[in-house]
């Protein structure tokens, strides 16, 4: 009698208890997070309108809606800011099942892909050819990223370096006269008229003989 008594008093509780606590919900992003995101967002598009030298950290602040010394408790400096912000990918393909003959235009049909409609790499360009500290970013994404692709067709291992910088030359030579500078000339060249004229070259400095 006592054990029943005992579990009729104790049933209702443990409903309640049930009832009153549910399962938490999914955690919301920190807020640190979220600040982040907003001021790595204003500094992209204020690199980009303003070049390096005139975007300033009270600017981006202003945009992202948050004090200016936030920016500087996140990212140290203004070029710590601008490396974090330009953090760029070029998703370099794998050349190796590409035909060896055929790896100068998979290369800059791929940039020709990468360039269009990314305002990032837009942003980083035009900071590099007028900042140290742009063209440092730019040095280190090619070198990191190009090299091993390079390395994958170059005949002579000792050579990469020099094939890869004058591919380098050639698709930045692309991006700035096309997509920053806008020169109508390269402009009006098709997508396949470009692949045409520039696959051969970058081929010849990827796979040619040492000259």
């Amino acid at each position: 009698m006592g054990q029943h008594l005992l579990a009729y008093v104790c049933w209702p509780t443990l409903v309640d208890v049930t009832e009153k606590h549910p399962s938490p919900p999914a955690p919301a992003p920190r807020r640190s997070d979220t600040t982040r995101t907003a001021i790595l967002t204003a500094a992209r598009e204020r690199f980009a309108a303003d070049g390096y030298d005139r975007a300033t950290i009270r600017a981006i602040a202003k945009d992202a809606g948050i004090d200016p010394s936030m920016v500087m408790r996140y990212f140290g400096s203004k070029e710590g800011l601008f490396a974090a912000a330009i953090d760029v990918d070029l998703r370099l393909p794998d050349l190796t099942p590409v035909p060896r003959e055929e790896a100068g235009r998979a290369l800059v049909s791929h940039f020709l892909d990468l360039w269009e409609g990314n305002e990032q790499l837009r942003a980083m360009l035009r900071v590099g050819v007028t900042n140290q500290a742009g063209a440092e970013r730019i040095q280190g994404v090619f070198r990191d990223q190009l090299l091993p692709v390079a390395r994958q067709v170059c005949p002579d291992p000792e050579q990469v370096p020099a094939r890869a910088a004058l591919c380098a030359a050639q698709l930045l030579g692309l991006a700035l006269t096309r997509f920053v500078l806008r020169m109508p000339a390269s402009q009006a060249l098709t997508r396949e008229e470009l692949v045409a004229w520039m696959g051969p070259t970058v081929q010849r400095y990827l796979t040619a003989p040492n000259p």
